[in-house]
């Protein structure tokens, strides 16, 4: 596409190119002959003769001029008629008594103008060296940069094309993703209800109120059903509600830290403090999302910290997860927040594509890789806005 795209402009700029030069040389060829034609003019006697020489004289149809060789102006064609001559008093204090002489300034500007466009015609004449000078056309001018506006106005077209195309195509996939993260709830929703009612017939059976798997299990479908809640917030724009972020952030790694293996430490640090409006269940998400990637990064046994931080001059909370695990190199940090970008033999590669959407286009914040080194570990930072608590000044 982009191969015939600069087939179509080369060859347009060509054809211009051979069509200007042609003209150009038209031009020349008359101009030559407009300066011949002023020769005899000034050379012969035979009236006749002469006639059809002022007739081929009135054939030029570029401006021109004639200077001999002090630069002095012989005569003109096809300038400004307005311009090319001032009133000048002959007699001091006689009225009408004035002379037409050629405006120096605009004679002066015209004349450079045509020694920059073209090599003079040499006459000789009545034994004086005689110039003839002239410039282009004013079609010829036009042709000159008639493919180049003509490209841009294309190039326009397309731009704007491709950017309507791009936002249809775009607006297709949402569309496409709202439908298939609703169905997805809707689907959840029979599930995890026989699983409350098998819980609690469990309970019951089994005098196993206390019962700590009981417990988890419990825990398990409350996640279930904050899953399909998220599913269902897709597509709409969520309430954010003002929380600490150390607490939200917390109170998921808790959870998630007795579902990964033991030999995976988690550590929580930072400011306790920080506030911003947050979304809890699509919030969850994103650090499931984070935590569960850090966790396939580390092969075996390794880290995962997060940190909470903030800039008090920017009203930023900073929020990065830090694991030991393989790394990405430099070039990949765009990269793996693309749809279907993965680096497992089993996934969709939709996780950190969900993350970014849900962050920028949910909580108004930023999310990237802050940095990144090959066997040692990846840093992503989330940037949320900062909710002054004006209890606690004490953001970094």
């Amino acid at each position: 596409m982009l191969a015939f795209a600069v087939v179509i402009a080369s060859g347009s700029l060509f054809y211009t190119r051979y069509l200007v030069n042609t003209i150009k040389h038209s031009e020349r060829t008359r101009a030559q002959i407009w300066a011949l034609s002023i020769k005899q003019i000034f050379s012969s006697d035979d009236n006749d003769f002469l006639n059809y020489v002022f007739a081929v004289r009135d054939s030029l149809t570029v401006p021109a001029m004639i200077v001999d060789d002090k630069g002095d102006y012989i005569t003109t064609k096809g300038l400004d008629a307005t311009r090319t001559y001032i009133q000048v008093p002959v007699v001091a204090g006689e009225k009408d008594k004035s002379a037409k002489i050629y405006d120096p300034v605009y004679f002066h500007d015209q004349l450079e103008e045509m020694k920059a466009q073209h090599a003079p015609i040499r006459l000789k004449v009545l034994g004086n060296d005689w110039y003839v000078y002239y410039k282009d056309s004013f079609v010829l001018t036009q042709l000159r940069i008639f493919p180049y506006i003509q490209l841009s106005v294309i190039a326009i077209f397309l731009l704007v094309a491709y950017t309507a195309f791009n936002s249809s195509r775009k607006s297709e996939q949402n569309q496409v993703w709202v439908g298939l993260a609703k169905e997805t709830a809707h689907q959840l929703g029979t599930p995890i209800s026989s699983l409350m009612a098998w819980v609690e017939l469990m309970k019951e059976k089994f005098n196993a109120e206390d019962d700590p798997l009981i417990a988890e299990m419990e825990n398990d479908i409350k996640r279930l059903e904050i899953v399909a809640d998220r599913f269902s917030k897709i597509g709409s724009k969520p309430v954010l509600e003002d929380h600490k972020v150390y607490d939200v952030v917390k109170d998921f790694v808790d959870y998630f830290r007795v579902r990964v293996s033991n030999k995976i430490n988690f550590e929580m640090a930072g400011n306790p403090y920080l506030r911003a409006g947050l979304n809890i269940p699509l919030f969850d998400w994103v650090l499931e999302n984070l935590l569960k990637n850090a966790v396939n990064a580390i092969e075996s046994t390794g880290n995962i910290k997060v940190e909470i931080s903030g800039n008090k001059t920017k009203q930023q909370v900073f929020i990065d997860v830090t694991d030991t695990g393989k790394g990405i190199p430099r070039s990949k940090f765009d990269t793996v927040f693309q749809p279907g970008y993965t680096t497992r033999k089993r996934g969709w590669g939709l996780g950190l594509s969900l993350t970014k959407r849900m962050i920028e286009n949910y909580h108004n914040g930023q999310i990237f890789v802050k940095d990144s080194e090959l066997g040692k570990g990846t840093t992503f930072r989330i940037v949320l806005k900062n909710i002054r608590n004006h209890d606690h000044q004490t953001t970094a």
